[in-house]
């Protein structure tokens, strides 16, 4: 699954005349493209989806959308270790077999 998840920008430059973003989701940081929104700032939340930021959005709704997120385990399954999860998943499997 791809969620297009609030996060905060905490650093911007320009790659290859690109605008980037260093965003925070929520103690997860990622570089973000902001090709599709130049005018944001430092501290402003931008929704992200598969690795742009597509639209601005307040503190207060970005927090609100976190904490659901974390609630129902879908940050730890966009950000997650996937090696860990892999991992996990292949132990399973030969148990889910046996059964």
């Amino acid at each position: 699954m791809c969620l297009a998840v609030p996060g905060r920008v905490v650093g911007i430059e320009e790659r290859d005349g690109t605008p980037m973003a260093r965003v925070d989701f929520g103690g997860v940081v990622k570089d973000v493209c902001l090709a599709y929104l130049p005018e944001i700032e430092v501290g402003d939340y931008a929704i992200v989806h598969v690795g742009f930021a597509i639209q601005r959005l307040d503190e207060e709704s970005a927090l609100a959308t976190l904490r659901l997120f974390e609630h129902i385990g879908a940050l730890d399954e966009e950000f997650g270790d996937a090696w860990a999860r892999a991992a996990a998943e292949a132990e399973r499997a030969p148990e889910e077999e046996n059964r």
